[in-house]
Parts: C-alpha cells; sequence; structure tokens
C-alpha cells in the first residue's frame, strides 16, 4: 500500500458531508438539510458553527456535498459572511458515505495535501491541530476521533453478591466511539468505494494493515452529534450551562 511522506505542514482543507435527510430531526428539517438547522440561542445553523471552528483550526478551503435540500443550503452559504472559501458539490443519488467522501474529495483543490472531513451533523470544539500532529506523528493513512459519549440512562452498581451499591446518573460509557471527524491522508482517496460505506470496506482494511489511527478527544473537550429534537434541547442547555455565546 502506497503511504504518504511524513509532513508537519498544516492541512489547510476539508470535506463536510451534508447531504443526510435528517429524519429523526423532524419537524426541522422538513424544509432543511440537517446542518442548516440552528441551534436553539445561537441564531447559527450547524454548519455555520463547523465552518467558523474549521477556519480557527487552519483550514482555508471547504468542499461539502450536499444532496437533500441541496438548493437551501448553497443559498445559505451563497448568501453568508463565510470565513473561508467553501465548493459545494451535489450527489444526484445517494452514494453512501464512503462514496459521498470520495465524491466530495475530487473537488478538494489540493489532492496531493492530507484533508479533514466531518459529518455535518457534529459540534465540537478542539485542537484539529493536535488531531492532524497525532496522524502524522503515526504515519496513519487514516486517523478518526473518538469519543466517549455518556450512557443515556442511569446505572446500577453492585457487588458480587447482588447488593446494590451506587446509583449513577448518566456515566461515561466503557468504550470509545467513532466521533465523526477524520484526518485522511492524500492517497485515501483513493481507497474509498464509489458507491457504499467506508466503515464497512476501507477503514476494516486499513486497520488490519495497522494504518488506521485513533485520536481519543482530549479530557473536557465539548462534541455532540445533532441527531434528534432531544440532541437540540440538550447542546442549547449545554451551552446556557456554559455560557457561551454563539460563534
Amino acid at each position: 500500500m502506497t503511504t504518504g511522506a511524513i509532513s508537519n505542514a498544516p492541512v489547510t482543507q476539508a470535506v463536510i458531508l451534508a447531504g443526510g435527510q435528517g429524519s429523526r430531526l423532524r419537524p426541522y428539517t422538513d424544509d432543511r438539510p440537517k446542518p442548516m438547522v440552528e441551534i436553539p440561542g445561537t441564531g447559527t445553523p450547524i454548519i455555520g458553527h463547523q465552518l467558523d471552528w474549521l477556519a480557527a483550526e487552519g483550514v482555508t478551503d471547504v468542499v461539502v456535498s450536499c444532496g437533500h435540500l441541496a438548493e437551501v443550503l448553497q443559498k445559505w452559504l451563497d448568501s453568508a459572511d463565510l470565513p473561508l472559501k467553501v465548493t459545494t458539490v451535489v450527489e444526484r443519488e445517494p452514494l453512501g458515505r464512503g462514496g459521498g467522501l470520495k465524491y466530495a474529495a475530487a473537488a478538494l483543490p489540493r489532492p496531493d495535501e492530507p484533508w479533514y472531513a466531518t459529518n455535518g451533523d457534529i459540534w465540537t470544539r478542539f485542537s484539529l491541530r493536535a488531531m492532524a500532529d497525532f496522524h502524522t506523528e503515526r504515519a496513519a493513512t487514516a486517523t478518526l476521533a473518538l469519543a466517549r459519549p455518556n450512557i443515556p440512562w442511569g446505572a446500577v452498581e453492585t457487588d458480587e453478591f447482588g447488593h446494590v451499591l451506587d446509583f449513577i446518573e448518566a456515566p461515561p460509557s466503557p468504550y470509545l466511539i467513532n466521533a465523526g471527524l477524520y484526518v485522511f491522508a492524500p492517497e485515501f482517496a483513493e481507497l474509498l468505494p464509489e458507491r457504499g460505506d467506508h466503515e464497512r470496506t476501507t477503514f476494516p482494511q486499513l486497520a488490519r494493515d495497522r494504518r488506521l489511527a485513533g485520536f481519543p478527544l482530549p479530557q473536557g473537550a465539548y462534541w455532540r452529534a445533532i441527531d434528534t429534537v432531544k440532541d437540540l434541547t440538550e447542546a442549547a442547555k449545554e451551552l446556557d450551562q456554559a455560557g457561551e455565546t454563539a460563534t
């Protein structure tokens, strides 16, 4: 397998997958794609927060892969005061996550350089530069961010005799999950399927070849996938508690 040369040059380009229908976020997604849904109290859609964050992390060029209600997202991008250059591509038929990444990557301005990618429903803040350094140090072909979400139910702790010892509200999961954020070497796009899911094809092969790395999100880093109406409510509550303002 071809591997990229180790370089400490900054990563300055990214792909955002923004083509999903967001059926679990209805009625918010009846007239807009999921990345255009606003977090209550911020006045900015999810993708607006993502673009601000990417720009702050040194990204200058973003390719947004659109699908469901693409024209709504494109209209907003055309009218917004954006901190970086954005190009859109439109999937005329669903290609799957891997196919969508490959399709969007073909529009990156510098195909011989590494790139970030993120799902269009992720809202987070952490150092992408640190993740890129982690990726480079391991000479990985692909690196995925790993999050440890809280379990949405209370847990019960018992001893070996079955006596209840404690109740734990929303404990952290014992497992790390794919956080939906990536750093890819330039040659990664060649390994993606034309259609289908890279997590079932490309990633398992890279893992077997020890070319896939996992970057745990730093302690205390904010991360949330906005999948449901409850996620919107929880995100707004967390912002209020943290006393943050819209970025």
